[in-house]
């Protein structure tokens, strides 16, 4: 694994995340793939080849191994890493295309003080849905593996002794899994931290969509106070003129007629 390349990676989402989402970038490199990479992986090994059969049966051990782990922990979790991780890119390549967007404008403009964006991470506009999406995205993939993980494998519990009938077995026969508690303990670690950053996006999704609703709402008090504000100035100075006018005194001289003769 690149660090290097992880920790630029890091620091990048960090910076344009919320504080929900740096503690979610936390308990995802630190609990998750930290753990996957240096545990996770020695414990599972080959484990075809340590799940063994009290059969001679040719073909009997591998017809069992596929029935009761059709598909590989290790794999769905490395599936479920590259899936939940993947979308953080797409915030830091939106903040990119800005910058780049805007770079481009001052160019063109040959003035380098112009600005399109007032802060090109802030989250306003595009950004402020590609963010939201990305949340909503991980939040179903998470929970779709979780419930995949439990559907598969019917449960998060490994069993010492699994009674397999699969053919070409000739009856049935006892199978054995090494390490049972061992797996167990990581599955439901993984499974736990699968559910707390679940949690923490749906948070993000509330604190996200809450605060831009306050915004709303406050921008739409503060424009009718300056409609308001607007008109009580407006009306003041007609009552002011009004009373300028009514102060005046009438002129002695009346005004003169005019007659227009039509020929």
């Amino acid at each position: 694994m690149n660090w290097a390349f992880l920790q630029g990676l890091l620091s990048g989402v960090s910076k344009y995340s919320t504080a929900f989402g740096r503690v979610w970038l936390s308990i995802v490199f630190l609990f998750r793939v930290m753990v996957f990479v240096v545990a996770a992986e020695k414990v599972w090994g080959d484990e075809q080849k340590d799940f063994s059969c009290n059969t001679a049966q040719p073909g009997c051990h591998n017809v069992c191994y596929d029935h009761f782990f059709p598909v590989s922990h290790i794999r769905l979790w490395a599936l479920q890493l590259i899936f939940v991780t993947c979308p953080s890119l797409l915030v830091v390549m939106h903040v990119a295309y800005r910058e780049d967007r805007e770079r481009k404008y001052r160019e063109k403009r040959g003035d380098a003080r112009l600005r399109l964006y007032r802060d090109t991470g802030k989250k306003r506009g595009g950004l402020w849905w590609t963010y939201v999406l990305t949340l909503v995205f991980k939040i179903g993939v998470d929970a779709t593996f979780v419930y995949l993980l439990y559907h598969i494998y019917e449960g998060y519990d490994f069993p010492s002794l699994l009674k397999c009938r699969e053919a070409p077995c000739p009856n049935t026969v006892d199978c054995f899994l090494s390490r049972p508690t061992e797996k167990r303990i990581f599955t439901l670690f993984m499974v736990v931290t699968s559910l707390v950053c679940i949690l923490l996006s749906m948070f993000e999704v509330i604190y996200l969509v809450g605060k831009r609703c306050f915004e709303f709402s406050s921008g739409d008090n503060r424009s009718n106070r300056i409609q308001t504000t607007a008109l009580s100035s407006g009306s003041n100075l007609v009552e002011l003129n009004a009373q300028k006018f009514k102060g005046k005194s009438k002129p002695d001289t009346p005004a003169p007629s005019y007659y227009i003769v039509v020929s």
